[in-house]
């Protein structure tokens, strides 16, 4: 993907569109956030409304006349769309395809038959983090719990201690790494490496979710001691089926444009040089555009034919992935349309001018105001898109690793603490049949932790690199 970089964005406007002083850009850019909480949280309305009207509300607040706010918000939400829909609609189809075709069943079969009693709550973190490189977290809830429920069940396990381990893992994958929608956006918006983000994200991944997952799922299994509830085992995709693909296949083509996007990083790093053939050709097989859409050529023969898929099956599966994430790329795009109300707005510059006396590191401040939107809205991908157009022009002078972990930074706040506001929380306290109490004690303890864990190691790399 072309990353968008914070001059790329500010060019297309050749000055502010209002000429606030920085106090009522201010009291603007808080009123035009608290409307799109009020519009989420009070009257439920669909995060796209609600984006689209705090943007126009923005804009309004700041003085800046109605025609220059609409052209602000309909370029950032076309740009936004254009660097990042292809790859979740990629990513969806992927999905989709090691769903239908019982790959993902493989994968937590096989994990489950080599795993001992007191290595299971580490099978399932592992398998977590497998199946969520592709899915979105709530398609990744949808396919682990009937898994969840029937390992708690059959090993007469404690259901936290086995589902927290699970849930760690699709939220850590969810946050932190691309091609989520949220990181993807971040990437686009900080002007950050992919590449880079990728590599660093799972180095920060891997000790957040053991920390997050089996170590936290003791405890949270002592404070909600509850058992998997009947009426919740739903059927498995793979029980409708003669065949489906070996663990190995299924494994290695979830892997790919991960391996794909890893190789060009590390080529990037040791060559240095455009010029050279060798970087040409990863330049291209690691672009997120070709390591997708390889893995879904791929998967529709190592996936969808190994299963038994006919053209036919193939072609239905890859038309039912894409309308799901109609939702999911309206608000992304909303969100961009926002961020770049925010950027043409000039609240970058205000926040470089007042940051100028904070004594704050510039990754802590994007963790804050990431927690900040996520506690008001609780969207994830919300947060992470708004934050990142908050903090997009502190990246413009960093290092290539340091804008990535900023990119990380905004994706670890925008995990904490989910609450009632927040989807997750909901489909995570009915599957698991809790009560509000109970899912706060263990589902939103283990966001948070997730939230302050990460950012503790994305601090300490931001010290060695």
């Amino acid at each position: 993907m072309t990353s968008l970089s914070v001059e790329m964005l500010a060019a297309d406007a050749v000055e502010p569109i209002t000429s606030a002083g920085n106090a009522q850009l201010g009291i603007a850019v808080l009123a035009g956030i608290a409307v799109i909480v009020l519009l989420i949280t009070k009257f439920k309305m669909h995060a796209f409304l609600a984006l689209t009207i705090g943007s126009l509300a923005l804009g309004s607040f700041a003085g800046a006349a109605p025609a220059k706010t609409i052209a602000s918000f309909t370029a950032g939400l076309g740009s936004t769309v254009a660097g990042v829909g292809v790859l979740i609609a990629l990513g969806a189809i992927l999905g989709k395809l090691l769903a239908d075709s019982g790959g993902a069943d493989q994968i937590v079969d096989t994990i489950l038959d080599r795993a001992s009693k007191r290595s299971m709550p580490w099978a399932m973190v592992l398998i977590a983090s497998i199946i969520g490189l592709p899915l979105f977290f709530e398609v990744g809830i949808v396919l682990l719990i009937p898994v969840v429920l029937l390992v708690a069940k059959r090993g007469n396990y404690s259901l936290m201690r086995i589902g927290i381990p699970a849930l760690a893992g699709l939220s850590v994958m969810h946050g932190l790494i691309p091609p989520h929608p949220g990181p993807l956006v971040a990437i686009d918006a900080l002007g950050a490496n992919l590449g880079v983000t990728l590599a660093l994200g799972v180095l920060v991944a891997i000790p957040t979710v053991i920390i997050a997952g089996p170590l936290f799922s003791r405890y949270a299994a002592r404070w909600v001691d509850i058992k998997a509830p009947e009426k919740m085992v739903p059927q498995r995709p793979s029980e409708d089926l003669d065949r489906r693909p070996s663990f190995g296949a299924t494994l290695a083509t979830i892997l790919l444009p991960v391996v794909l996007m890893l190789v060009k990083a590390l080529v990037d790093i040791v060559v240095d040089d455009p010029e050279q053939g060798l970087q040409k050709v990863t330049d291209v097989i690691g672009s997120p555009l070709i390591a997708l859409l390889a893995a879904v050529i791929v998967g529709m023969f190592t996936l969808g034919r190994a299963a038994g898929f006919s053209k036919g099956r193939l072609s239905t599966t890859v038309e039912k992935s894409l309308a799901p994430i109609a939702g999911v790329l309206l608000i992304v795009g909303a969100g961009g349309g926002f961020k770049q109300t925010l950027i043409d707005a000039g609240v970058g510059q205000m926040i470089l001018d007042f940051s100028k006396d904070w004594s704050i590191p510039a990754l802590l401040l994007g963790w804050l105001i990431a927690v900040a939107i996520r506690l008001a809205t609780g969207s994830a991908t919300v947060a992470t898109i708004s934050a990142a157009g908050l903090v997009a022009p502190l990246a413009a002078d960093m290092s290539t690793s340091h804008a990535a972990l900023l990119v990380l930074a905004v994706g670890a706040g925008s995990l904490f603490f989910s609450h009632v506001n927040d989807a997750g929380f909901w489909l995570v306290k009915e599957y698991f049949g809790m009560s509000v109490g109970q899912t706060v004690k263990t589902w939103s303890v283990m966001e948070t932790i997730i939230s302050v864990v990460s950012l503790a190691f994305i601090l300490l790399l931001s010290l060695v690199l």
